[in-house]
């Protein structure tokens, strides 16, 4: 039980040491400052894949909050720093691509294939009502029945 605490307490310590190791980049202008904190939230960290440069603790997210923080310093718009990272790194780079030709099955495919799967099942579950019950035994059946289990049973 004690090497369970202790490994808790290491990863309870190491989670916040990840989380520490995110310097914050700060403006005089909170409007720039909010800005600049939802764009973080609109790319994607390209080491962690699942994160986004906001959460990331990653070199990389590191590198590209700074590449952010200079674009946005210098005056450049959302429209300019977007098309700059995605030229750069492909559309990957956005947390939520747009929609297009190329996109559709990421955008539309778990839809998709919920749909399948309920049409599956409505499927198999009407199959299964349809199915007649077996018809019940006459009394010749049941007694050549039980003669056929009486003869397995005797040694």
């Amino acid at each position: 039980m004690t090497t369970l605490r202790t490994l808790a307490a290491w990863l309870l310590l190491t989670a916040a040491l990840a989380a520490a190791a995110i310097e914050p980049l700060n403006f005089d202008d909170p409007a720039k400052q909010a800005r600049y904190e939802r764009l973080l939230h609109e790319f994607r960290c390209l080491v962690c894949q699942n994160e986004s440069l906001a959460s990331s603790g990653a070199g990389l997210a590191d590198d590209l909050r700074q590449e952010v923080h200079r674009m946005v310093a210098e005056g450049k718009s959302d429209a300019e720093i977007r098309d700059y990272l995605v030229e750069r790194y492909g559309e990957f780079v956005l947390y939520r691509p747009p929609v297009t030709t190329r996109t559709y099955l990421l955008w539309f495919g778990p839809f998709l294939l919920a749909v399948v799967g309920l049409a599956a099942l409505v499927i198999a579950i009407r199959r299964r009502s349809r199915r007649t019950p077996p018809d019940t035994l006459d009394d010749s059946e049941r007694e050549r029945l039980r003669r056929v289990l009486d003869r397995h049973r005797e040694p």
